[in-house]
């Protein structure tokens, strides 16, 4: 469907380009615009290699392992099924990890494999359980301490101060983070209390 309305958008454009006598403009554009496209793409090629080995690294060392422990009181709360069958939590860890660090293309995944385990778990396999629905919620408002991709993408256009942007990161990231964690508890428990009606 998203290549449909994208074919359909380049064709508006070109005819539209051709219509206003713009056709070499346009021709330029595209092709600055790919040459942009390259240049970028081999800069972030750079930094998401580097904190994807940082990632395998900190796999194999352990240290994922005591992360999810230093994080086990969190994760108890928000994700009480994986913690209570230990199925899941190691994945979690590491897709928070990634996140924490602004890697979300290492965070994806991560995030994969935790929801295949987290499945397992499932008592609904037809629905999405409360856990893997938190996790999915906690993946989109993108926790992040190291904003790494959208400063490498500041970097890569120019800007003087690429870290300028990190405390108002921390701010909306926190405060999204923090309000999808407590609605998902407050839909988990509202969830919870039907099934049991029904039961």
């Amino acid at each position: 469907m998203l290549g449909k309305i994208f074919g359909i958008l380049c064709i508006l454009s070109l005819a539209g380009g051709i219509a206003l006598g713009n056709g070499e403009a346009l021709g330029v554009a595209v092709l600055d615009g790919a040459s942009s496209a390259v240049s970028l793409t081999i800069s972030l090629c750079g930094i998401m290699s580097l904190w994807c080995g940082i990632m395998k690294v900190m796999e194999h060392a352990g240290l994922i392992d005591k992360l999810a422990k230093l994080l086990s009181p969190l994760l108890k709360v928000f994700f009480p099924d994986a913690y209570e069958s230990g199925n899941g939590i190691g994945e979690i860890s590491a897709n928070i990890s990634a996140n924490l660090l602004g890697i979300g293309n290492a965070a994806t995944p991560l995030a994969l494999k935790a929801m295949e385990k987290l499945q397992k778990n499932n008592p609904y396999p037809d629905e999405a359980s409360g856990d893997m629905i938190t996790l999915a919620v906690l993946n989109t408002a993108s926790l992040n301490l190291i904003p790494t991709t959208i400063i490498a993408l500041r970097r890569a256009a120019g800007s003087d101060r690429p870290y300028s942007v990190i405390i108002p990161i921390w701010i909306a990231s926190f405060s999204c983070s923090l309000l999808a964690l407590i609605l998902c508890s407050v839909m988990r428990h509202a969830k919870r209390k039907r099934q049991k009606s029904y039961d």
